[in-house]
């Protein structure tokens, strides 16, 4: 049995690739996002109530995961890349049918000339993914005290101290949205978005990350410390 489903929005967000993606929404709450509806979804009444909840529910399509076929187990970038665990037993995007599921905060509801708009943070969304629904969260019914996490028991660490260049601190001094940046620049890695081969064997190397109007030029030093190196326009 198939089943089609329609798109009913679009996420702008500053990941403009894969690597540099929190690995979980909510891990980097500076990430924030604009989720776009698209016509007929975006019926200012779709959204009526809405903004009574402060976290919703995305169901999103993992749009530019390439597979030829499923696979039953993945290696979780939680175990280090080096064990697998069934497909099923993760949140890997390399699924039987890629779709995805994150809770985000609900910032605000715009609605203005017949556009309907969220503005969200702590997502870990791909900019332009293509959503195929929205549920409010709701706390006593979605968060279980007692649930088991499985090998995902506690929140990653912070791993990484991050410091910038004379050259990147003046990048961002001249943007207007330099502090927002910076702030999230720092949340990001200081969570080390690094394969976990290249934590082990690659410090010192440089790094890129492509957010809004710029690639981040990274590198971890010898001292374990993150350094921001600049950010070059695209």
């Amino acid at each position: 049995m198939s089943f089609e489903f329609e798109q009913i929005g679009v996420v702008h967000s500053p990941f403009k690739e894969k690597f540099g993606i929190p690995r979980q929404s909510g891990l980097v709450p500076e990430a924030g996002a604009t989720l776009e509806l698209i016509p007929p979804y975006n019926r200012p009444e779709a959204v009526a109530g809405l903004d009574g909840y402060s976290h919703i529910w995305l169901q999103f399509v993992f749009h530019q995961v390439h597979r030829a076929q499923w696979q039953p187990t993945v290696r979780p970038p939680r175990l280090g890349g080096n064990r697998r665990v069934g497909v099923f037993a993760s949140r890997s995007p390399f699924r039987p049918n890629p779709m995805g599921l994150s809770v985000v905060r609900l910032e605000s509801v715009s609605v203005t000339a017949g556009a309907v708009s969220l503005q969200l943070a702590g997502v870990d969304l791909l900019d332009g993914t293509p959503v195929l629904d929205i549920k409010p969260y709701i706390s006593y019914a979605d968060s279980i005290a007692d649930a088991r996490s499985g090998f995902a028991r506690n929140p990653p660490a912070i791993r990484l101290k991050v410091v910038f260049s004379a050259l990147a601190e003046r990048q961002l001094a001249s943007r207007t949205d330099g502090l927002a940046t910076r702030r999230l620049i720092e949340a990001l890695l200081q969570t080390d978005p690094r394969p976990a081969y290249a934590c082990r064997s690659q410090q010192g190397r440089g790094h890129g990350i492509r957010l809004y109007d710029f690639d981040l030029r990274w590198r971890v030093r010898e001292d374990g410390v993150a350094e921001v190196l600049e950010l070059v326009p695209e």
